[in-house]
């Protein structure tokens, strides 16, 4: 394993030092990102700050997305990435609000929570100790976008519990593909740029959150 693991990394021109490199920064800066991204939905929540709404976060989000992208072989990439997560916690805190203020509310958020850090860190840790190359999902990761986009668009003409359903599970098993994924690739030499892959991670855990936050909801009935 470790013979074969040498020579995937040696074809791809990356070094097992450059690796552990790229693991320590992309996982010391997924964990400030997360933490600042906490403190803003908190400060969020705590001033009862009104959702941006839909388009206003849709700009948001793909704008700063492609100038973090542009930006991410410069230290003004993680000034963005800082903004961009922030950005996302700042749209969490409504969302938050409104979950806590139903009876079971409390409960419906602590559970998310760790379902997500479970599951993050169960696929993390089997990519990383397995060390399977997960190159064959991004196939499914293109084709689980499409399709949720359309149903995503679709939701908005078509109210129904079920389609909701569906997106949210969706997002789950998307999300799960991603964290697989993106982390295969830094241990094989498929990304070389912490910034994206914690963007990338971090992305991946949000979406995480609140697909699994509405699972939880629907099925309590709220």
């Amino acid at each position: 394993m470790q013979t074969q693991e040498r020579n995937t990394l040696q074809h791809t021109g990356v070094s097992e030092v450059e690796v552990s490199k790229l693991f320590r920064n992309t996982y010391t800066l997924l964990a400030m990102t997360l933490a600042f991204s906490a403190l803003v939905a908190f400060t969020s929540m705590s001033l009862n700050l009104p959702h941006p709404g839909l388009i206003i976060t849709l700009v948001g989000f793909y704008g700063l997305l492609f100038l973090t992208a542009k930006l991410r072989n410069s230290s003004w990439g993680l000034i963005t990435t800082f903004v961009f997560t922030g950005f996302l916690g700042y749209t969490l805190g409504p969302i938050l609000n409104a979950y806590l203020s139903l009876p079971n509310g409390g409960q419906l958020v602590t559970m998310a929570l760790g379902l997500t850090a479970l599951v993050f860190f169960g696929l993390s840790a089997y990519a990383i100790l397995t060390r399977k190359d997960f190159s064959f999902l991004s196939g499914f990761i293109m084709a689980g976008f499409i399709v949720l986009l359309g149903a995503v668009v679709a939701s908005f003409f078509f109210q129904m519990s079920g389609l909701q359903l569906a997106i949210s599970a969706g997002f789950v098993l998307f999300s799960s593909a991603v964290i697989l994924y993106q982390t295969s690739a830094i241990i094989h030499g498929g990304e070389d740029n912490y910034i994206m892959a914690t963007i990338t991670l971090f992305v991946s855990i949000y979406n995480l959150f609140l697909s699994l936050l509405q699972l939880l909801g629907i099925f309590s009935n709220d």
